[in-house]
């Protein structure tokens, strides 16, 4: 059953997140947060661990129980807080997750193709392999025997092959050489010149804050600064007592 559209009254903005609230058993995890975003922004969603990073994202991504989730979440005048999961995706928000989810026993093409089984499609696979020859290269290999800078790229383009509109990464540089990560990130220019509005959370702040127009620190579930990426990356202070750096 799909949930019919409904006219967002609740923000102005390409992508808004209004008093969002997310709760894991006795635990409050985020904390009345609310984000906005133009078309084709990129975000900078920064924080020490345990901050409400990753469950902000998954509450965009209404990957949790919505019964433990608070508050609208709209998308180009959608509501997504009113859909399942599945829909979020067909609406075209797609998350790039941590620990990548790889489908083992699928090689690299497989995974592409799995990702456009159910229209809308995005990217085509041959766009994808010339984003990232380096998958053109492996795409009769098996996804999960790909080194990890490999699996991140697999894992951004099995969600550039659906039409994403919202990107949502969580921690894309995690444990990957310097080199690797630079490949990462002029990736990530690439996909900015699209216009996809896009969310990065990132323990490596510095790089996250190059690449992003705004940044919001999470602290404890709340947020604590709201404003440009270049402010933070100026103000040591503010970097110095919520980022660590």
């Amino acid at each position: 059953m799909t949930t019919a559209p409904q006219e967002n009254t609740g923000a102005s903005s390409y992508f808004a997140a209004n008093d969002l609230h997310a709760y894991y058993g006795e635990s409050y995890i985020v904390q009345g947060i609310s984000l906005n975003l133009n078309e084709g922004e990129i975000l900078a969603l920064l924080g020490r661990n345990g901050a409400g990073k990753t469950s902000t994202l998954r509450s965009i991504a209404r990957l949790d129980d919505p019964a433990l989730i608070q508050g609208e979440v709209w998308l180009n005048g959608q509501a997504l807080h009113l859909m399942k999961s599945y829909q979020a995706a067909q609406l075209g928000v797609g998350l790039v997750p941590e620990d990548r989810r790889i489908i083992q026993g699928l090689t690299v093409e497989e995974n592409l193709q799995l990702a456009q089984i159910e229209k809308p499609v995005g990217w085509s696979i041959d766009r994808i392999y010339q984003l990232f020859p380096r998958l053109g290269e492996r795409r009769k290999q098996e996804g999960t025997t790909l080194s990890g800078g490999e699996q991140q790229m697999l894992a951004i383009g099995r969600v550039l092959a659906r039409d994403v509109k919202l990107l949502l990464l969580d921690e894309p540089y995690e444990g990957l050489a310097p080199v690797i990560v630079q490949e990462i990130e002029k990736t990530l220019q690439l996909i900015r010149e699209q216009g996809i509005t896009t969310i990065i959370v990132e323990q490596n702040a510095v790089a996250a804050l190059s690449l992003a127009d705004r940044a919001v620190i999470l602290d404890t579930g709340q947020i604590v600064f709201d404003g440009m990426a270049k402010d933070v990356l100026e103000n040591e202070q503010l970097r110095h007592d919520y980022l660590a750096i």
